[in-house]
């Protein structure tokens, strides 16, 4: 759809928000949630499944008892909720009169299966660890929400590249779960073309280095730096990186620092499970089956998800209150890291919440 003049109401709402950034939310409180004899898609169990979460605010029950005001955001691959508690993200929305407000809202960040501190495979286990995909992620979420913490309705799901992709995922498999759903860089279709060799060369590199050891490694393998140019590449984002490294030696500098540094907070075996995820992923058949209102947003310097490709604005005319917004390349989207600058996007997402049903 075209981009609209904003209301005036939103002018003044957005003006608000940014009055309170400098004000704090309330302190993230930590917890883990157990999802016993957990059974994956692919038939493999574990009896225990760790789920580590922060919450920000309090639930607050209507006057049927039903906690309304769930908002659950949803990290990227290789991520975690933690990301989210960044002054340019949390200090953006979760502010007394921002847009998530923690006053107002109840807000879960969980770290997805293989993530953070949730139960992954650098465990211990390696790659004898059960085979997830995006699915079994989505019903682990669910379970924390639901068992863990006692919610059986959320007012928004939203997330960040694989984040979104779980976002639309939650809106055909819970479709009254939830008031609203917002996707920040993603397609609703399996993930082919470019999309997929980048992601099976970053695989690849570690599992064709004889160093990897079919992951009985006692070091990080060599093949992990490589792995890590390909996700700083499909991350990139061209313009800014153009101005940050004029010179050759600039970049190769910058890069020398990010494999570094990456390579300590890295482990092999994860990643490649992080990737091999997305290999269920494909929410296409099943879009007419979202209920709930939907705004995807992506940003037209995205590696990942390109604009030139077709796929989102054909199949968000089979959601049937979806709404597709392309944010123009500028100099203040940073490619597909544009998920998490909420200033790009804020104004939208304020539209999509004052249209939500109250």
């Amino acid at each position: 759809m075209q981009k609209r003049i904003t209301p005036l109401f939103l002018v003044l709402l957005l003006g608000a928000a940014s009055e309170a950034g400098a004000q704090s939310y309330p302190t993230p409180v930590e917890g883990d949630f157990a999802a016993s004899d957990f059974t994956f898609q692919s038939g493999e169990t574990l009896p225990q499944v760790r789920i580590h979460y922060r919450t920000v605010g309090t639930p607050r029950k209507d006057p049927d008892g039903i906690v309304r005001n769930g908002v659950l955001i949803l990290h990227g691959t290789g991520g975690s909720g933690r990301g989210f508690l960044s002054q340019g993200y949390a200090g953006r929305l979760f502010g007394k009169g921002q847009l998530l407000d923690a006053e107002r809202y109840f807000i879960i960040l969980p770290d997805n299966v293989g993530h953070g501190q949730s139960s992954k495979p650098s465990d211990g286990l390696r790659m004898k660890f059960p085979k997830y995909g995006y699915r079994d992620m989505v019903a682990l979420q669910h379970l924390l929400v639901t068992r863990g913490l006692g919610l059986s309705h959320l007012r928004l799901v939203m997330g960040t590249s694989m984040g979104a992709m779980h976002t639309w995922l939650w809106g055909y498999l819970y479709p009254e779960f939830m008031e609203g759903l917002v996707p920040l860089a993603s397609n609703p279709v399996e993930i082919a073309g470019r999309n997929r060799v980048w992601r099976k060369l970053l695989v690849d590199a570690i599992v064709n280095d004889p160093t990897w050891n079919n992951g009985d490694y006692t070091e990080q393998p060599r093949g992990l730096s490589n792995a890590l140019g390909f996700l700083l590449m499909a991350t990139s984002s061209p313009l800014q990186w153009q101005k940050q490294f004029p010179t050759a030696a600039a970049a190769d500098k910058w890069l020398a620092n990010q494999i570094a540094s990456r390579s300590r907070n890295s482990d092999a075996n994860d990643m490649i499970y992080h990737f091999r995820a997305s290999e269920d992923y494909d929410p296409s058949p099943h879009l007419g089956q979202i209920v709930a209102p939907l705004l995807a947003i992506n940003s037209a310097d995205d590696f990942v998800n390109p604009p030139e490709l077709p796929m989102m604005r054909e199949l968000i005319q089979q959601v049937k209150r979806g709404r597709f917004v392309l944010m123009p390349v500028s100099d203040r989207t940073r490619g597909h890291g544009s998920h998490s600058v909420p200033d790009l996007w804020s104004e939208e997402l304020a539209r999509f919440l004052a249209e939500l049903k109250r």
